[in-house]
């Protein structure tokens, strides 16, 4: 557990921040080290440091860590949308989403519709059996390619 850890010598990142001694019981300490700065400001900037000492403070100590990183994501979120936050992140990716589940039943229903006609021997040309594949092939790649965007 990180609040067992041997702390250095200097002041978590709160306590520089906050201009105070850091104590051995620092409630801050063990999520935000003195060598990540920016975590903590933050955090401060969105909650307030009163605030969130009260949040952990409340916290069973096995769940604060991940506590403090939902914090960090949301006071990151907060930062960068100030009136939707995560939650137009969130809803960002969901158009998104949509829009390629949309994408993919076109491109299923093309392919489809080739393996009827091949099938049949309608598409039956060496061109025509060349062009459909490309096209798919084309199709898969502008997937792959959206949701490699959205993931990276």
């Amino acid at each position: 557990m990180r609040s067992h850890e041997p702390r250095s010598t200097s002041s978590c990142a709160a306590c520089k921040l906050l201009k105070r001694r850091c104590s051995p019981t620092c409630i801050f300490a063990p999520y935000f080290r003195s060598d990540e700065p920016k975590k903590f400001a933050k955090v401060h900037k969105v909650f307030g440091a009163s605030n969130v000492s009260k949040i952990l403070i409340e916290v069973p100590e096995e769940q604060r860590e991940d506590t403090v990183n939902s914090l960090v994501y949301e006071a990151e979120a907060r930062l960068c949308d100030p009136v939707y936050g995560c939650i137009g992140a969130i809803a960002l990716l969901q158009r998104k989403m949509i829009e390629l589940q949309h994408d993919l039943a076109l491109a299923r229903a093309r392919l489809a519709r080739y393996a009827a006609n091949y099938s049949t021997g309608v598409a039956g040309t060496e061109l025509d059996r060349l062009t459909m594949t490309g096209l798919v092939r084309d199709e898969a790649k502008n997937l792959l390619q959206h949701l490699h965007h959205i993931r990276g």
